[in-house]
């Protein structure tokens, strides 16, 4: 049986992270990308950042939401906007309507692969930490642009009842 399982890969060479998402990336890899977020911002000699999605078939919103905050965690440490590689579509479409292009350069053209990218394991996560990234998520998706506030207010209100009735158990 051949399943479509999200992986997350990863490389380092001479000043540039290729962060290369393949499959059906999902909340599942959440606590993986946002541990990537992190890492990225504290990375020393850190010049450009590429987001590869040519091999992912389906990108949900909150692992979006968290490759909006791997852009944010790197905008202050590198000179240019990251670059975001999709030639999928789908997957280009939604990174327009999501408002990628404030944060990202839209890249189509194929590039080259710069060294051998490695499978970063997955970060374990329990469901209410999985919950507060879920929030977190679209929570950045929503200051992006006034279609994803709209498109992701009633998530993100649900969640946040969620979240205060469970810590009131």
């Amino acid at each position: 049986m051949i399943t479509n399982e999200g992986r997350v890969k990863a490389a380092f060479d001479s000043g540039v992270f290729v962060l290369k998402l393949c499959g059906d990336v999902r909340l599942t890899l959440c606590a993986t990308l946002d541990s990537q977020a992190e890492k990225l911002a504290e990375t020393p000699g850190l010049k450009s950042l590429i987001i590869d999605l040519r091999e992912a078939t389906n990108v949900d919103s909150t692992a979006l939401g968290f490759l909006a905050k791997v852009a944010m965690a790197v905008q202050d440490k590198i000179d240019h906007k990251p670059a975001i590689v999709a030639d999928n579509p789908d997957v280009q479409r939604m990174l327009e309507v999501m408002g990628f292009a404030q944060f990202f350069t839209m890249v189509e053209a194929p590039i080259t692969e710069v060294c051998e990218l490695c499978d970063l394991p997955e970060v374990p996560a329990d469901l209410e930490a999985t919950r507060q990234r879920i929030l977190e998520a679209h929570r950045i998706l929503m200051h992006m642009n006034e279609h994803n506030r709209e498109e992701f207010q009633p998530l993100v209100e649900m969640l946040e009842a969620q979240a205060s009735t469970s810590h009131h158990d």
